[in-house]
């Protein structure tokens, strides 16, 4: 996931939804897809694949924006080549942001904040989605991946609760005080250890400001060190 650089295209349909607006393209994903925003509006368009899908999406921020600040879904479509997802704005940009890069702890804490802050928030027993590794596991190998025999054996659940599922530093909004303010990302939200987040959080610290950042992290979460579920979440990222 990056943030464009240069000239980006925009396709018909992004220009049909933004109804005028000026479009800007914010963030680029690896799967094809590009986010603008235009006005008041986040518009993110990509080709139809089986990663994931905006309906999904769609369906897990109607339910997680009861509970969490989440963004609003104002439409989703798609046709036999490409998808979109229509939110409304929130108060925040990126976590890695220009001027937040530049100000690596106040972002770090801000994404672990904000991480923990969900967690709390989404009720687990109300919960209609799974992330959970037997899961991941099926859909990985539905998509060809080779599963590990080791990583079939997960360690034992620290803390079940609502997962993000993306909880990558960018997935992270912060506001003008240096607050976590929102979510966004959440096409693989559900209920998961709470480790696989932060396991992955963790990771994205050293590509998104450099290495040295867990410690502060896990402080600003409320959690001690875990080298075990680290390090089994982190492979089960790179397989699932």
């Amino acid at each position: 996931m990056s943030i464009p650089a240069g000239d980006v295209e925009v396709p018909e349909r992004v220009r049909a939804l933004a109804g005028g607006a000026e479009i800007v393209p914010v963030w680029r994903n690896e799967l094809g897809g590009v986010t603008f925003r235009a006005g008041a509006l986040f518009i993110k368009h990509g080709p139809r694949h089986g990663e994931a899908s905006m309906a999904e999406e769609a369906e897990r921020l109607a339910w997680a924006a009861q509970w969490a600040s989440v963004p609003s879904v104002l439409d989703q479509g798609e046709t036999d080549d490409e998808e979109w997802l229509v939110t409304r704005a929130m108060d925040g940009e990126t976590a890695v942001a220009p001027r937040w890069r530049e100000r690596p702890a106040t972002a770090v804490r801000a994404v672990a904040e904000g991480l923990r802050a969900l967690h709390d928030a989404l009720p687990v027993d109300a919960c209609p989605f799974d992330w959970s590794v037997p899961t991941r596991i099926i859909r990985a190998q539905e998509r060809g991946s080779d599963v590990p025999a080791a990583l079939r054996d997960p360690p034992p659940v620290d803390r079940l609760v609502v997962c993000h599922g993306d909880a990558c530093a960018p997935n992270t909004l912060i506001g003008d005080d240096g607050r976590w303010t929102a979510h966004v990302d959440l096409g693989a939200l559900g209920t998961a250890d709470r480790w696989a987040d932060i396991a992955v959080a963790t990771m994205s610290l050293g590509w998104n400001y450099g290495p040295g950042w867990d410690g502060l992290f896990l402080e600003a979460y409320g959690v001690g060190p875990d080298p075990v579920r680290t390090e089994y979440y982190r492979a089960l990222w790179d397989v699932a």
